[in-house]
């Protein structure tokens, strides 16, 4: 097992060595940015399945619908100025908090435990659908090329959740390598592509007709305003989710190469240039073309843009394909996003004492290896349940992000006011603007989406909330007991030792032999159960034992508990419960004898009652378990 981890996870790492984990730019784009870049993917197509949704409760015909699809490049405009405001927010973030944290941080020295953990706890739920939707959307990319597969989505999406985990365990500068080439794959195939149909359409060189669009605008134009604003609300909503991923390089920080916040300032910089860009270009290109999109279409806008601007022959082709491939490499790996930062934000709140202290520790690899874990279990289980279908999992999508960027900015706002300085005031409006701007998204995409599935973030946020808090309350109350606890050394108690036995093999002498080594006074005896047969008579094995006993075991005594109800470990239970009761001044200690086989396997076929046993007497008080091992040599052949 040793040599098969060294195989999976390479070589450990020593604390010495954590600077030979950060990681240059060009690598931090990938990793940090993978889950951002991804989302042009399917943002444009979020509107236009919204749009799609909507229309016909508006009493819209077919045709009119179509011309409701233009509405999609306002509300990718709309969008892409959010974009903006958030980055030019979250690099006065990264400039203010370069040890990372991002807005569980901000909240925490701004506005208290509460919001940080609300910030916290929906940023953590994000991340996990993060990972469903990416690798949902990456099956649906290869489903798109290759029809025959689809049977198979959700087998395909776990083997990729599985490989990236790997991956992470294995580093995050080793992730970030292997994810780089899909993802500047990916970025250059876009950017053609966006590029290649913005030239054709500049000089009318590919036929497309954008009058009937404009005609059927009349048609929607007839809209009442309320409509008008509920739609383009809906629509706006939906493809909020191209934003997601955008705070991920303020989380991961200190990842960053020395100087950490120039570096992530400029990654942040380069991320927000690229996602609006082709945010837009596929936005417009899709109107170009009066490309619509609906929830029953198995094909992505995506795929139906590359077959419109690439052709289906030829070199066009291979391009196309070649496109598919990245597509579904970097929305499979956009999950990485979440890797990076949802084991840090975890590990985060563990320190602070609102999530168990497993989450704190780093693996051989200087990973936080349970986050790793418990955010590939988590997806997983979306997946299944959701099978594999990204359009299911998007109404849940943005509502937690968007939660997180109100609460960061709003705490930046208070952190610009309490540090105060030269320009303060310029940098609070910036953040301000940023606070209020979200916070309007956010009240946009629980009023529109609420009854889609939002209801289910909303309510689990407060959930998490009070289950963190409960955490934390636990381990306040267990270190004010352990500091209390200290008075006890004062008083010394008696020792009371009990040896568990079944029969006399050398396992047995070795326990008791450690017994009288303990034991005070002679304060010691052998404890044994025996099923008597239906006369009420000792069973053959119970005579044997209590014939050989003074030979081999001479000066302990030896007690039988007679259980009719062929029942071992109750009758010792409640025999050690009777013995403290009558000597509350005594601790008990229990000695076991267990085998230790020679392969892990063998393991399986012995102790089963001495792990009950153990089980049961660890949540009694005044009560120490102790396991002798007895090595039993392996077979030589």
């Amino acid at each position: 097992m040793p040599k098969l981890r060294r195989i999976l996870l390479g070589r450990r790492l020593g604390s010495e060595e954590s600077h030979t984990t950060k990681i240059s730019n060009p690598i931090a784009l990938a990793v940090f940015s993978s889950d951002a870049l991804s989302s042009v993917a399917y943002g444009t197509e979020a509107i236009m399945n919204t749009i799609s949704r909507v229309t016909p409760s508006l009493g819209l015909t077919a045709a009119m619908a179509m011309g409701a699809i233009f509405w999609s490049w306002w509300a990718a405009l709309g969008i892409s100025a959010l974009l903006l405001i958030l980055m030019v927010s979250y690099k006065q973030t990264i400039h203010a908090y370069p040890s990372g944290g991002g807005a569980y941080l901000v909240a925490k020295d701004n506005l208290g435990e509460l919001a940080a953990q609300t910030a916290g706890a929906s940023l953590l739920i994000d991340y996990i659908l993060t990972v469903a939707v990416s690798v949902s959307a990456g099956v649906t990319a290869i489903t798109s090329a290759f029809p025959a597969l689809e049977p198979h989505r959700v087998a395909m999406a776990l083997l990729i959740v599985a490989f990236i985990a790997l991956m992470n365990l294995r580093g995050v500068k080793e992730s970030g390598a292997v994810f780089a080439i899909p993802t500047y794959g990916f970025v250059c195939l876009i950017l053609t592509m966006v590029g290649i149909g913005v030239v054709r359409a500049v000089t009318h060189t590919d036929g497309a007709l954008i009058e009937p669009v404009r005609v059927q605008m009349l048609h929607v134009n007839t809209l009442g305003k309320l409509a008008a604003i509920w739609l383009f609300a809906r629509a706006y909503a939906a493809g909020c989710t191209a934003l997601t991923g955008v705070e991920a390089i303020s989380n991961g920080v200190t990842a960053f190469k020395p100087p950490v916040s120039d570096n992530a300032a400029k990654t942040m910089t380069s991320m927000v240039l690229l996602l609006g860009t082709m945010f837009l270009g596929i936005t417009y290109l899709s109107n170009h073309y009066h490309l619509g999109h609906n929830d029953a279409m198995a094909e992505s806008l995506l795929s139906m843009l590359g077959h419109k601007i690439y052709g289906t022959s030829g070199l066009g082709k291979a391009v196309y394909f070649a496109q598919q491939f990245f597509t579904t490499a970097i929305l499979s790996l956009a999950a990485n996003t979440s890797y990076a930062d949802f084991p840090r934000l975890a590990a985060l709140h563990a320190r602070d004492g609102f999530l168990p202290r497993q989450f704190t520790s780093q693996g051989d690899r200087l990973v936080f290896s349970n986050g790793i874990i418990i955010l590939s279990v988590a997806s997983a289980i979306l997946i299944v349940l959701f099978d594999a279908h990204e359009t299911h999992l998007l109404d849940l999508y943005a509502l937690g992000v968007f939660i997180g960027f109100t609460i960061s900015q709003t705490g930046m706002v208070l952190h610009w006011r309490k540090e105060g300085g030269q320009g303060w005031r310029l940098k609070a409006v910036v953040n301000g603007i940023g606070a209020m701007t979200t916070f309007l998204v956010m009240c946009v995409i629980i009023a529109t989406k609420f009854t889609h599935g939002v209801w289910v973030v909303v309510l689990l946020v407060p959930i998490l909330v009070f289950t963190f808090f409960n955490i934390h309350r636990h381990y306040i109350r267990v270190k004010s007991r352990l500091a209390a606890s200290r008075t006890n050394f004062l008083t010394p108690r008696r020792n009371r030792v009990v040896v568990l036995v079944s029969g006399i093999h050398s396992g047995v002498v070795q326990a008791l032999n450690y017994a009288k080594a303990i034991a005070e006074h002679g304060e010691i005896e052998a404890l044994t159960v025996d099923f008597p047969d239906e006369n009420g008579r000792d069973s053959a094995a119970l005579e044997k034992l209590q014939a050989d006993w003074p030979y081999y075991c001479e000066g302990v005594p030896l007690r039988v508990l007679r259980s009719p109800y062929r029942k071992i470990v109750e009758p010792i239970i409640e025999d050690l419960d009777r013995m403290r009761r009558a000597e509350p001044e005594y601790t008990v200690t229990v000695i076991i004898p267990e085998f230790v086989t020679a392969h892990w396997w063998e393991h399986l076929l012995h102790n089963q009652t001495a792990w009950r046993i153990k089980g049961t007497l660890l949540a009694k008080p005044k009560t120490v378990v102790i396991s002798i091992p007895y090595h039993l040599e392996p077979d030589l052949e």
